[in-house]
């Protein structure tokens, strides 16, 4: 595997590839990987000739009061694991090196990054946006693999590939999870080990929801209450939003008809842990 930190350096190295005709795969991330970042890039090898991975903490969407000085880092250790997933060329550069200059051109999103997380991160999506048009342009890939976890990222990102016209397939794989339900993710860390078990209620209120649209609730208020319900019997547990969406515009739903994406995202201390499941209506 190369690991490679400049622009310059990721342009030269993929240029032949690209001339031999490789199908290049990209998988985006922030590092610190576990099983879910794996997980893309097995569906990436399986599906491509090259594959290109980016470990890059974005700071332009994080905010103000947010967690990047201290977000988790391990560059060698994620060196490992990709080169173990058979990652051909790992990109990781300086924030000097993505951002020479404070960027005076961004992107700017409307409706779709307005509420759940877009509405408890302001600037969040833009900064998400802004980087993954940089990634885009850089690596120049047939397909880009993100997690379904970060749903509400996945919709987004497919909205800038179609608004700007990338010839890019975006492919969202399914959400990788813990023995006891929780969604891997790499905040996970910040959990306490009185939280950590509590976290797990995250996903028995998203088990209730799929069960109960099984026997027939489209009630999306009622949905909600018993959901929140669930996470409420968790003490360590403050909501920031549960809500079901369109699963495309993200346009919030008041009863299903179809299909419609339900999603959380909770605090448990400092920690805001996101999930969500497609609840979809039984067919007569």
């Amino acid at each position: 595997m190369d690991i490679i930190e400049s622009a310059g350096e990721l342009r030269a190295r993929l240029h032949d590839a690209r001339m031999a005709g490789a199908r290049i795969g990209l998988v985006p991330t922030m590092g610190y990987l576990h099983e879910g970042h794996v997980s893309l890039f097995r569906q990436a090898v399986l599906q491509c000739d090259l594959v290109v991975a980016s470990l890059f903490v974005n700071p332009l969407q994080f905010g103000p009061s947010e967690d990047f000085a201290v977000y988790p880092r391990r560059p060698e250790a994620d060196a490992r694991i990709a080169a173990n997933a058979s990652v051909d060329v790992l990109f990781m550069p300086s924030t000097e090196e993505m951002y020479p200059q404070p960027p005076v051109v961004s992107l700017t999103l409307q409706g779709i990054h307005d509420h759940l997380c877009g509405r408890s991160r302001p600037g969040h999506f833009e900064g998400v946006a802004t980087v993954v048009a940089k990634l885009f342009n850089l690596v120049q890939p047939h397909v880009a693999y993100f997690g379904q976890k970060d749903a509400q990222q996945l919709a987004v990102v497919r909205r800038l590939v179609r608004d700007l016209n990338y010839a890019i397939e975006v492919i969202g794989c399914p959400i990788v999870r813990d023995v006891d339900g929780l969604a891997l993710s790499s905040r996970n860390v910040y959990l306490s080990d009185l939280e950590r078990p509590q976290a797990a209620v995250l996903r028995r209120s998203l088990l209730l929801a799929e069960q109960l649209v099984s026997q027939g609730e489209t009630d999306v208020q009622e949905l909600l209450r018993q959901v929140r319900e669930v996470i409420g019997s968790a003490a360590l547990a403050t909501i920031d939003y549960v809500e079901v969406v369109d699963p495309d515009t993200l346009t919030p739903l008041t009863r299903l008809a179809g299909s419609g994406l339900l999603a959380l995202a909770v605090f448990f201390g400092r920690t805001r842990l996101i999930d969500n499941t497609l609840l979809c209506v039984p067919t007569p």
